[in-house]
């Protein structure tokens, strides 16, 4: 028999995506309303006749979410799939776990499939915990004698012996996924389809979730882990997938899929650039340009923040601020330190550069701001540019404590084991 659990051959997935037309707003007869009105009916009855998807909207685009897409999974292997938001990864395991069909292509399972695509997947919200648990069950193939096997280790595991018998709607998000993961994960499917999921929940029940990945990944069953944890992806997975606008870009080792992302992100974020923000009447933030909106943790990252004066004046004080997406503020540059401001700048542009030797911060993503004082205002500008931190390859085959449970800085420190020695606590 075949070792090949998973064969995808050339799948694409196309989606309708529907427009307000730019010369709507110029509408003003009634008789050009009714006529519009009345081609767009027309359009959509053709479209239920015939079959099709119907899409709201006076202009209907054809996108791609997945482009001639082949590969092979074989049975017993943790294999990753990583890329940007948008790159199609939450459309290939949508295909894999025959929730929709493709386009074109097709794509060959051996085994029984059980997925976690996103919190409380396959679950009647009516049914209590119990009942769920035994639906799942038969779902995937399974006798009401295996799920009761089964049964005490997942409520365990999910931390809801009190509110087995309760139903699903009134669990909280983080019961939820406790739950949906512990099916997935113990009723024994063959291929064990996980999705960025992992971000719902405390910090312990990341660890758990991880380490039950790693168990059942060593124990011969088929895993896909959709993560942006990339130090997860590489500690769990040693293969991986690379997607970029819905195309495979590579096949291979997690470290040189993770390497092919890290670059590609820098290749296209050169010189990002930010709208124009107004300062005051005679001062303009034209733009910030980064040398990447990607990095390790630990890197370096060069910023430059360009103006347009109008007239000349003076930058009494100015700092570059950096927030954690739910508006933290982590860390900060003060120019004044440097020696740049206070500066007097004349008619024209002139910019400020700054080259961060490292940084050091847990992954996630982040916002750069700048705090200015001049002689006509003082405050801040938010949201200049977006930068995503990914955590550092994991020295040894480990699984990575989570974002959450690792605070804001990842420390460079050494550490060494002294035994049979007294320790002085001074």
């Amino acid at each position: 028999m075949s070792d090949i659990v998973i064969a995808a051959e050339q799948l694409s997935k196309t989606y309708l995506v529907g427009h307000r037309s730019a010369e709507r707003e110029r509408y003003t007869a009634l008789r050009d309303v009714i006529a519009r009105e009345a081609l767009n009916f027309t359009r959509k009855t053709m479209d239920f006749v015939r079959g099709r998807q119907i899409v709201q909207g006076d202009e209907v685009e054809q996108f791609w979410a997945l482009k001639d897409v082949s590969f092979e999974v074989k049975r017993g292997e943790a294999v990753g799939i990583i890329g940007r938001n948008g790159a199609g990864k939450s459309t290939l395991l949508k295909i894999l776990s025959r929730i929709t069909e493709p386009t074109e292509g097709r794509v060959t399972i051996r085994g029984r499939v059980a997925s976690l695509l996103e919190v409380g997947t396959g679950f009647h919200p009516e049914l209590t915990g119990r009942e769920n648990i035994y639906l799942n069950g038969a779902i995937l193939g399974m006798t009401r004698a295996e799920i009761d096997r089964k049964f005490d280790e997942i409520v365990t595991f999910a931390e809801v012996e009190r509110f087995v018998d309760t139903p699903v709607k009134r669990y909280s998000s983080g019961m939820y996924v406790r739950l949906a993961f512990a099916v997935a994960a113990h009723l024994e499917p063959e291929i064990l389809i996980v999705d960025e999921v992992l971000a719902v929940g405390d910090v312990d029940f990341h660890k758990k979730c991880l380490g039950k990945m790693s168990e059942v990944a060593g124990g011969g069953r088929t895993i896909l882990f959709v993560s942006h944890n990339l130090a997860a992806i590489e500690a769990l997975c040693p293969r991986s997938l690379y997607l970029f606008s819905g195309a495979l870009l590579k096949d291979s080792s997690s470290e040189a899929v993770i390497a092919s992302y890290l670059t590609q992100s820098r290749d296209a974020s050169q010189h990002v650039q930010a709208r124009p923000r107004a300062i005051h009447d005679g001062l303009e933030l034209e733009c910030t340009r980064l040398s990447t909106t990607m990095l390790r943790s630990g890197e370096s990252l060069e910023v430059e923040f360009e103006f347009r004066a109008d007239e000349p004046g003076r930058l009494r004080e100015c700092a570059a601020l950096i927030y954690s997406g739910k508006a933290v503020r982590l860390a900060i540059v003060d120019f004044r330190e440097c020696g740049v401001v206070p500066y007097r700048y004349e008619r024209g542009k002139f910019a400020i550069r700054m080259r961060i030797v490292s940084m050091p911060l847990v992954e996630g993503d982040l916002a750069l701001g700048l705090y200015l004082v001049t002689d006509h205002f003082t405050g801040n500008l938010f949201d200049l540019a977006e930068l995503t931190i990914v955590a550092s390859g994991p020295p040894e085959r480990f699984i990575p404590y989570s974002a959450d449970a690792r605070g804001l800085l990842v420390l460079n420190a050494t550490t060494s084991v002294v035994c049979g020695q007294s320790v002085d606590p001074a």
